[in-house]
């Protein structure tokens, strides 16, 4: 049969290539308003470019991807973009106190209303 060839990955090629990747992702996004930088929509093609890099570096380098060392070089260009980045949490908040009551007490009354009609109903049934 063939012979198949396994190449080791060449981490210190790879180390020397991935920051032009980085450069180039740096480049993109100080063009941008640096208040845009945690809208995905406003750097997707540029992050998408940059990950594309790192992974064909990776794969040049006869590495797989992603790899510890290539998610610590992505990591490292998270925390200089988007460290300041964090996800807004909803505060909720009860209604005001008649909204309440209303919403709690109309299900209450309609289930009284309910039970109510249904025993009538079973003691009239010689009626129906």
């Amino acid at each position: 049969g063939a012979r198949q060839q396994t190449e080791l990955c060449n981490e210190s090629l790879m180390l020397e290539k991935l920051p032009a990747c980085g450069k180039s992702f740096e480049d993109m996004m100080k063009k941008m308003d640096s208040k845009k930088w945690c809208n995905l929509t406003e750097f997707i093609m540029y992050y998408d470019n940059f990950t594309q890099c790192t992974e064909r570096e990776a794969n040049n380098a006869s590495c797989f991807w992603p790899n510890p060392l290539a998610e610590g070089f992505i990591t490292g260009i998270h925390k200089q973009f988007f460290s300041n980045c964090t996800s807004e949490k909803v505060h909720w908040e009860d209604p005001p106190d008649e909204i309440l009551i209303t919403l709690i007490l109309i299900p209450v009354m309609l289930t009284c209303a309910m039970i109510t009609l249904v025993v009538w109903c079973s003691k009239r049934s010689d009626i129906l």
